[in-house]
């Protein structure tokens, strides 16, 4: 299989450029990554809300019982990929001998490159991230580079209800269709962008997190640095997907699914440490 244009080897590349750094004010890019990686977001030490706040939900009167109570959790810094992994990032790793290949060859079609890579398990795609030098971001690092840290928003851009210029999802109560009908290109909802500027954190594809499920974690979770049940049979889902209703585009919506089987809407973005 050829590697991307230009790639040869897994060499750290120069620093990022102060235009590069300019595009995420409130974040950054980390200064040394693979090539074919891409950026990521510094998300600083602190605290934030975890879980559905009734008063700002998207409309909705009732949170659902696995998304409450809305509890205070406080996270060291880290770095998180500023969208989904890509086709073309994924060939990067497949190529190298490290990534297993999907089910089916969507990922390495030059047509869908900067999709988001899907059909990968939960095992590749902590292969992936590993490779990379980061994991699998924990659930609640996956919500507060979503919310921040200033509020209780129900969706990554504030309280007002999704369309298709925020995100690829399924507008049921809108046009009551499909955005899209299929993944987009990641990035292209820059208007849905979270307060620390990532992107397609509602819609697009589910994103498989560190943590297994487990319904009434919020009821006794710790403070600082969760990362979710010691033993589980599922693993968590966020973000809501191209297939799927507002409802589950929502910053607290948790889903979950047999980490064993890929899912033609489920991909995965990577956490790094923040000194990476």
């Amino acid at each position: 299989m050829l590697l991307p244009s230009g790639v040869t080897t897994a060499e750290t590349v120069p620093d990022a450029t102060a235009e590069e750094n300019n595009l995420y004010p409130l974040g950054g890019i980390n200064k040394k990554y693979r090539p074919g990686i891409g950026r990521q977001i510094y998300i600083p030490a602190g605290e934030f809300q975890m879980g559905c706040d009734p008063l700002h939900n998207g409309g909705y009167e009732v949170c659902y019982y696995d998304e409450v109570p809305l509890h205070t959790v406080y996270l060291d810094a880290y770095l998180i990929d500023a969208t989904e992994v890509t086709n073309a990032q994924y060939v990067l790793c497949v190529a190298l001998g490290v990534c297993s290949v999907p089910p089916e060859h969507y990922y390495d079609n030059p047509e869908y490159a900067d999709h988001p890579v899907i059909l990968v398990d939960w095992f590749q795609a902590q292969d992936y991230c590993t490779w990379a030098g980061g994991s699998l971001p924990t659930e609640a690092q996956w919500e507060k580079a979503t919310r921040g840290s200033t509020d209780t928003r129900a969706f990554p851009w504030g309280d007002a209800s999704p369309d298709c210029s925020l995100a690829n999802f399924e507008d049921f109560y809108g046009t009551g269709e499909r955005c899209v009908d299929f993944t987009s290109a990641v990035g292209s909802y820059p208007d849905g962008a979270s307060p620390y500027g990532l992107l397609d954190m509602a819609g697009n594809v589910y994103e498989w997190v560190h943590d297994w499920y487990y319904a009434a974690y919020y009821t006794d979770s710790p403070y600082a640095n969760p990362t979710g049940p010691d033993t589980g049979t599922v693993r968590v889902l966020r973000g809501g997907s191209w297939a799927q209703i507002d409802l589950l585009v929502r910053v607290a919506a948790r889903w979950y699914y047999d980490p064993t089987i890929p899912s033609g809407d489920v991909g995965f973005r990577c956490a790094y440490p923040s000194d990476r």
